[in-house]
């Protein structure tokens, strides 16, 4: 059994899908904590779960470094088996990285290596492409950058807009994450062999 912490930063759509996925007794992960850099409104899906939640506002540090240093505290009292970055908007730093990796892995809404960065879906729509889609990645210290564990493509449909194409893509993130996180579970995907590839 996998022990999942996740973070985000918002409405936690992604984490809800997993806490969802983890009520079925075969599915071969859970969720132990839930974490996040601000009060996050997806925590009311883990009290909702009575998963524990915890954050560490980066405002609240001198720097970056000790903020990350913060969160890898927080991470490490759970000594969880895999960290997910569910909709998580803060890039940590180096050494905490390294620290998680290889079993520190991102959803992004676009099929990577195409429009990395924050505004993915904004920038597919800028570049007027006709496909975009989703990925999840195993996260490294470039932006969105680390080696792809799964992606799908889904087309750009003409009057798309970044909240309708959005909408279009998370529910194909949702499904290459929770897949994802069966395949590690059941040593379909090795992260470390993946990592080193």
């Amino acid at each position: 059994m996998l022990s999942l912490v996740v973070l985000i930063s918002g409405g936690g759509s992604n984490l809800r899908a997993l806490l969802e996925a983890s009520e079925d007794a075969e599915f071969p992960a859970r969720v132990v904590a839930v974490g996040a850099d601000r009060d996050a409104d997806g925590f009311a899906h883990a009290e909702e779960f009575g998963i524990p939640t915890f954050s560490c506002a980066l405002s609240a540090f001198a720097d970056r470094d000790a903020w990350g240093d913060a969160m890898l505290e927080q991470i490490r009292l759970w000594n969880p088996d895999l960290v997910i970055l569910s909709g998580f908007m803060k890039l940590f730093p180096p050494r905490v990285v390294d620290a998680l990796s290889p079993n520190l892995i991102n959803t992004h809404p676009a099929f990577l290596p195409e429009f990395p960065g924050a505004h993915g879906v904004r920038d597919a729509l800028a570049a007027r492409v006709t496909e975009t889609g989703a990925s999840v990645i195993i996260v490294d210290n470039g932006v969105d950058s680390g080696p792809i564990i799964s992606q799908r493509r889904i087309p750009v449909l003409p009057g798309d807009t970044e909240a309708t194409l959005h909408e279009r893509i998370k529910p194909i993130e949702r499904e290459l994450l929770i897949q994802a996180v069966l395949d590690i579970a059941n040593g379909h995907i090795n992260l470390k062999e993946l990592a080193t590839a």
